[in-house]
């Protein structure tokens, strides 16, 4: 990455006051190569949204995705690096494209893993380790708790806790967007709308009915992100009485 093309994107803000003194670097847990083009106006558009964060705020949500920046990193190119993870994760681009979720899941464990953020997390960071005695542990409770509470209930009691925790934890929102699935398609657009709009001012809206299943699947983006953290917070993880629970996610 050329020196003058990460001058160009820090002049997006007048406000910035950041020099960057080396090319980015990648702490060696992850995997993101630096090969976007800082030119792109997606790349551009996202680096202001990441620009007005905290250095505590970026380090803290490239964590929440399992990516721990080195200690040598300065601000600028911690922010950079959130900023390509953040295209990556959304198949922003070229040549990625975002993860497409299973209609059904061959075990509770792959349920969890797409469908519990901070659960996820933790059993990422337990791989990275190559702790696989705590990868099985994990995969046993959630395939068959009871039996493996009585295997491991004095051995494991720690992380036991520490996946029931998990599970049950609210998922991170870093944005004003969510994606949504789970509303029962008898309440339509309108109703969908409606409901998610008594938690603050709605910018954008969209959502269709499931091909598979009688709900509705979308994306709605409020205005501020504290009605997003409001939206998560109600609705995340609720029992819609249909064998489905609400399912709202941070974009």
């Amino acid at each position: 990455m050329k020196f003058s093309v990460i001058l160009g994107l820090a002049s997006i803000a007048a406000s910035s006051a950041w020099v960057p003194v080396s090319p980015v670097t990648r702490a060696s847990r992850t995997a993101l190569p630096m090969a976007i083009d800082y030119n792109d106006p997606v790349v551009a558009e996202e680096f202001a949204n990441v620009q007005p964060l905290t250095y505590e705020e970026v380090e803290e949500e490239l964590q929440q995705s399992g990516v721990r920046p080195s200690a040598a990193m300065n601000e600028m190119e911690v922010k950079l690096m959130l900023v390509e993870m953040r295209l990556r994760l959304n198949g922003k681009l070229e040549g990625d494209e975002p993860k497409k979720r299973p209609t059904t899941f061959s075990s509770k464990l792959e349920e969890a893993l797409w469908t519990k953020p901070v659960f996820e997390e933790l059993y990422n960071d337990f791989k990275e380790k190559d702790d696989h005695n705590s990868m099985n542990v994990i995969a046993e409770y959630l395939n068959d708790p009871a039996m493996a509470r009585s295997r491991y209930e004095k051995t494991y009691k720690g992380l036991l806790r520490k996946v029931d925790n998990a599970l049950t934890a609210p998922p991170p929102v870093n944005s004003p967007t969510l994606q949504f699935s789970g509303f029962p398609a008898n309440m339509g657009e309108a109703g969908c709308k409606m409901t998610l709009e008594s938690l603050g001012a709605i910018a954008d809206f969209e959502c269709a009915e499931d091909s598979d299943f009688p709900v509705l699947t979308g994306k709605v983006t409020f205005e501020d992100i504290e009605s997003a953290k409001k939206a998560v917070a109600q609705y995340h993880g609720m029992d819609m009485g249909m064998g489905t629970s609400l399912e709202l996610v941070s974009v």
